[in-house]
């Protein structure tokens, strides 16, 4: 079983024991759930929203805060002694998906 969610204006296929890493987002306690999923798959059926799946939702447990990879933005100009480097890594949640829901 696998589905689509939206999180933070991204989509992202997830499957129960998935660990991935998502925007930061309010959380409560150690769970956090997902309720845009957009297509909910088992082995047999598909379901697809329009534009969510109705009373579906996924569960997905807080393992914590990390920080991605550093983006480098780089410029330079040739023959001008100029140039600049900036850099940037962005904060976000690292979940573990428990549970794939649909009623």
């Amino acid at each position: 079983m696998y589905a689509i969610i939206e999180t933070g204006s991204k989509q992202y296929k997830v499957q129960p024991g998935q660990v991935l890493d998502v925007e930061l987002m309010e959380t409560s306690g150690g769970k956090v759930t997902f309720d845009r999923v957009l297509l909910l798959a088992d082995g047999k059926t598909v379901k697809i929203g329009s534009p969510t799946v109705a009373k579906a939702s996924v569960t997905a447990s807080l393992l914590g805060e990390v920080r991605e990879n550093k983006v480098v933005a780089f410029k330079k100009r040739r023959r001008k002694d100029s140039q600049w480097t900036r850099g940037h890594r962005q904060n976000c949640l690292r979940v573990r998906i428990d549970e794939i829901t649909a009623k």
